[in-house]
């Protein structure tokens, strides 16, 4: 792979990226989160598709219903986000949604893609043979008997798992249906209760969910399961032993991460480390700002440590996923003997107008010979791309003293607008205080994975020991308004909307010391 292809396109030849170019299969199950989201439109049968050809193990969707009770994919109770139409799906027919592009939002490749009903969604059965597993996430009550019904009539075709954050809902599931997921962001005693109230076959957290005395408390036979795993040290946490499987909007990353824990089971650590990129749009000259606020300039350093116990050859190499970069230091390749640590400095000049997918480090990597001779039956060498996010993140803290958060220009014409912050004991209080021209402006405040919307502010709540916390929480802030007749937002930093191509939230942290 020369250096110019991997900086335009790190996955090309992906098949052959894994030991003597062999698929490493489960456990654990990979599962595509809606499908491959980053590269086609989630919760579209082209996107469940490419999750299968990247050779995932299955795929998750999110099911709703319309107005007639046909089961169609889509995660939004209304179509606007992942869609050219709107209003909520619940209240249009069928026919009114036969004609709805699904893709176009995505990208001019996918323009016309439509929405797929459950039907088409389970025709998608086998993976090379091998049957396909399928997780569906029921996204509201009333759905349960209409889709065991569609299942009966259809057979058999695929292994299921029916999936829902509502344990009431999901407690209706009869003996004989397919094994129902309880969803929960954490393992707590709640879910503990509702687990032994209802004896539910398996349990999905969310990312950092098994951190929590409560998981060693989990009864036997109980399948393990995680949802949107992404970040590295999640992955190789997922890729431990412990559990069943789990889905993620990273498939390469994913295969990547399983095979390099069956070739090292005892990797605590990613080999590659890059740093956070600390965006200060405050501190841009303007000149700087006419490019845009979502900018920055950098110097820092990219590390690969040696996990094999041969010399690896690596190619270290930086792509964006959009925005406009300037890159020195890298392309860079060298030998990294076992047990050494290849440290490369590196300095970024760019980014974007508005925040979105974040760019990435990528290390492929090479090595000759037998790693474990009699121990492992994967033939001798191999090849492997590892890849991490460059995090671009601003911050803010969470502190008695007022603070200003400037909001983001982020398209010609947008006047001034900021949010005021101040904490009270465990309660943060944001206030709209200039809506930079929106008419009938809403707040909308994001701490963690909760967000909440109001006029003319919110309050959040910290949970407990948010102090303790070096690492704070996500956290984003925004107006939502009309400025001609249009709805527009305003936006602090990425993470609003939730959801891929909006990019990475900010950092609410603890007091800073005096």
């Amino acid at each position: 792979m020369k250096s110019s292809e991997f900086a335009s396109d790190p996955f090309r030849d992906h098949d052959q990226l894994f030991p003597a170019g062999q698929f490493v299969g489960p456990p654990p199950l990979i599962l595509g989160h809606r499908g491959s989201p980053r590269e086609a439109p989630e919760n579209t049968l082209v996107s469940l598709r490419r999750a299968l050809d990247v050779g995932l193990d299955g795929i998750e969707y999110d099911l709703r219903a319309c107005a007639g009770g046909e089961l169609v994919l889509l995660h939004d109770a209304t179509l606007e986000r992942t869609t050219d139409s709107h209003g909520e799906l619940g209240k249009r027919n069928l026919a009114s949604l036969m004609g709805v592009d699904a893709g176009g939002w995505h990208s001019r490749n996918h323009r016309g893609e439509p929405l797929p009903l459950l039907d088409e969604a389970l025709e998608l059965a086998l993976l090379d043979g091998r049957p396909a597993m399928h997780m569906i996430e029921i996204k509201e009550r009333g759905l349960l008997q209409t889709l065991l019904g569609r299942l009966e009539d259809i057979g058999p075709r695929v292994d299921l798992r029916i999936a829902s954050f509502d344990g009431e809902e999901l407690a209706r599931l009869p003996a004989n249906s397919p094994m129902g997921m309880l969803l929960a962001d954490q393992v707590n005693d709640r879910v503990i209760s509702q687990l032994a109230s209802h004896r539910f076959g398996a349990l999905g957290v969310g990312p950092g969910g098994w951190n929590h005395e409560a998981w060693q408390r989990l009864p036997r036979g109980l399948e393990r399961w995680a949802w949107s795993i992404d970040s590295p040290a999640d992955l190789l946490r997922v890729c431990d032993g412990e559990f069943t499987g789990f889905n993620t909007n990273e498939p390469h990353r994913a295969l990547a991460a399983r095979a390099l824990k069956r070739l090292v089971p005892d990797l605590k650590e990613w080999p590659l480390e890059v740093p956070h990129l600390l965006v200060i749009p405050e501190g841009l000259s303007a000149e700087d700002r006419e490019r845009g606020e979502w900018f920055g300039r950098w110097n820092s350093s990219v590390s690969f440590s040696n996990p094999l116990p041969v010399p690896i050859e690596v190619r270290l190499g930086f792509f964006s996923r959009g925005g406009a970069f300037d890159v020195e230091g890298l392309p860079h390749a060298a030998t990294v003997p076992v047990g050494e640590t290849l440290q490369i400095p590196f300095r970024l000049d760019g980014g974007s107008r508005s925040p979105g997918p974040d760019p990435l480090i990528g290390a492929a990597i090479s090595w000759q010979g037998n790693l474990w001779p009699g121990q492992s039956n994967l033939a001798a060498g191999g090849r492997l791309l590892l890849d991490a996010p460059l995090v671009r993140e601003r911050r803010a803290w969470a502190e008695p003293l007022t603070a200003r958060l400037t909001l983001l220009a982020e398209s010609a014409g947008d006047r001034p607008a900021s949010v005021l912050l101040r904490r009270t004991g465990q309660r943060l209080s944001l206030r709209i205080e200039h809506t930079g021209g929106l008419e009938g402006a809403v707040l909308v405040g994001r701490l963690g994975q909760s967000v909440q919307r109001g006029a003319p502010g919110v309050e959040l709540i910290l949970p407990r020991g948010f102090d303790d916390s070096a690492s704070g929480l996500p956290f984003c802030v925004g107006i939502e308004g009309l400025r001609d007749g249009v709805l527009r937002r305003r936006r602090w930093a990425g993470g609003l909307p939730m959801g891929l191509g909006h990019g990475s939230p900010g950092r609410l942290l603890p007091p800073r010391e005096a």
